[in-house]
């Protein structure tokens, strides 16, 4: 083995989490060293960055903190020191300026992640931070000694304190490759496996909806899953048909429910509302409108407005019988079954559930059974839903991590 580097700080990991991490330690005059496997750093926050990078959302924090499911009282934690309203004071002080969108998310003006992301690194480099690309950690070689793949090299390193932020196990070809939690599993840390989350799901579609109409967005829909209680959670927004399924944020708001309920049960039946800004008498008054002779489908689209891809899915969900009968066709309308088989691949997926667990790590972030050693990001248990909420809990808990290894370093450290 060659020789063992001894730096002061070492963060692994080249994302949102890793790096406002590694700016905790340099606000603090701190050496840190961060490493990365990929060429560049923040290949999945650029990725995130092409349709319009959603840093945040600009809701009520009462309102915000409920995303989070099962781990609110975690990550409230994380968002009592670094909110949305904090993320976007940061990012300004970048000199990058952000606006909420109708839909209450939160996009840097350019609506593009390269021209923050620049901004970033240039002021980590200029605090004296120092970005090793191309390193793949592969465990440890001893306690304290890390492992560092380089091509066909192998380095090793150990520092004062170290913070992983390698992500969680989606979009492997991003960097995010999951494989640490082996490694992890075997020093006897508790990792809950991870499933798929923020990802579409799989159905049996007829072929006009496959030929005509994969890809094709589904706008001002409201959505209908059941919930483990008993009750029904509802949600009105865009979907997308695809060739397999749906996907697109409405369905990735609600990706944990319904793949629970496919874990239970193996198969979710949804509804769809088509019509969720018209009432189930509204619909049926303007159907009683029809003119003598007038087709069912003719009315559907005069009348109520509906589009080639609503009415392809109203088709493909019901019978020809059934779409005629108009006294039952607003309940239709409003409550159109699509009964869910699969779950997509997990490398598909935005991100993921499962990772390290809670009960693994102080209230700082670092390990129990590893003192000196912290994590942060997608690494831990928890999961959230596209919208800004998955983004500014990254950022949060680099920041509770990398204030946690100064203190560690100002308290612990020879």
């Amino acid at each position: 083995m060659p020789q063992t580097t001894h730096l002061t700080a070492i963060v692994i990991g080249a994302g949102p989490a890793g790096l406002m991490a590694a700016e905790q330690l340099t606000h603090a005059g701190i050496e840190v060293d961060i490493f990365d496997a990929m060429p560049t750093a923040g290949r999945k926050l650029l990725r995130a960055g092409i349709g319009g990078l959603n840093l945040t959302h600009a809701e009520p924090k009462a309102d915000f903190i409920t995303r989070y499911g099962t781990k609110q009282a975690q990550i409230e934690a994380w968002l009592d020191a670094f909110d949305a309203n904090n993320l976007r004071q940061w990012a300004r002080e970048l000199g990058v300026e952000t606006f909420v969108g109708s839909s209450g998310r939160v996009f840097p003006n350019e609506k593009k992640a390269a021209p923050l992301l620049r901004a970033w690194l240039k002021r980590l480099k200029e605090k004296g931070a120092r970005l090793h690309t191309r390193q793949r950690w592969v465990g440890w070689q001893e306690p304290g000694i890390l492992l560092f793949e380089q091509g066909e090299n192998v380095c090793c390193y150990r520092a004062d304190v170290v913070i992983f932020a390698l992500g969680g196990g989606s979009w492997a070809k991003l960097g995010s490759t999951g494989q640490w939690l082996t490694t992890f599993c075997d020093q006897g840390i508790h990792c809950v496996p991870f499933r798929a989350s923020n990802s579409g799901f799989e159905c049996v579609w007829s072929p006009d909806i496959k030929q005509g109409f994969a890809g094709t967005p589904l706008k001002s829909v409201a959505l209908c899953v059941p919930t483990a209680n008993g009750d029904v959670w509802r949600k009105k927004g865009d979907a997308v048909i695809s060739n397999y399924g749906i996907e697109g944020s409405l369905v990735y708001a609600a990706s944990a429910m319904i793949r629970d309920t496919l874990e239970q049960k193996n198969e979710c039946v949804v509804h769809w509302d088509l019509l969720p800004d018209k009432t189930h008498d509204q619909i049926l008054s303007l159907l009683k409108q029809a003119r003598k002779g007038e087709s069912v489908s003719n009315l559907l689209r005069k009348r109520l407005k509906l589009s080639p891809v609503k009415m392809a899915l109203l088709k493909a969900l019901t019978t020809k019988e059934t779409m005629h009968d108009i006294g039952n066709l607003p309940r239709l309308l409003k409550q159109l079954p699509l009964s869910l088989t699969a779950i997509r691949p997990i490398d598909e997926a935005i991100s993921t559930d499962g990772g390290i667990a809670f009960d693994e790590l102080t209230k700082e972030l670092m390990l129990n059974k590893m003192p000196g050693t912290f994590c942060a990001g997608e690494m831990l248990d928890w999961e959230a839903p596209t919208g800004g909420y998955l983004l500014t809990a990254c950022f949060a808990s680099g920041l509770i991590s990398g204030q946690g290894a100064v203190a560690w370093l100002k308290q612990n450290a020879k």
